[in-house]
């Protein structure tokens, strides 16, 4: 079994999703391997790496506005640190993830075909993150 491994730069925009797939998916054919899995794994403990639709952006907005209202800002909490969006960022790393696997077959991630790979970003402000992508196979 063959490992490869790069680092990503992922650079957000604030309260968003970054749509990675293609980026991973590049990741995966540098790596050679034809069949395997390819582990994620965001460094980050306020923003999240999740699967989700990629045809429809009011899916992502929905998603959004519901963590928005299960996980306000404001004075409620008392780690504030870097802001009222310090906590909260936290929590909603907590309920989602940071880190997914994704089966490769012929040079390419197996996913759906409304699938794409997303960091959501849960600060307010713009923010340099790194994605571990691990990839194991033949």
């Amino acid at each position: 079994m063959t490992h490869y491994q790069e680092i990503l730069d992922i650079q957000t925009s604030g309260k968003s999703f970054s749509n990675i797939t293609h980026y991973v998916q590049e990741v995966v054919k540098n790596s050679g391997l034809k069949i395997g899995i390819c582990h994620l794994f965001l460094r980050h403990t306020s923003a999240s790496l999740i699967i989700q639709e990629n045809a429809d952006p009011d899916v992502l907005r929905d998603l959004e506005n519901f963590l928005s209202k299960l996980v306000p800002e404001g004075n409620y909490y008392i780690h504030d640190a870097e802001g009222l969006d310090d906590m909260p960022a936290h929590i909603r790393t907590v309920l989602t993830h940071t880190s997914e696997q994704i089966p490769i077959a012929q040079g390419r991630l197996l996913l759906g075909t409304w699938q794409g790979i997303y960091v959501w970003e849960h600060r307010r402000h713009r923010h340099n993150r790194e994605l571990v992508v691990h990839i194991m196979g033949e």
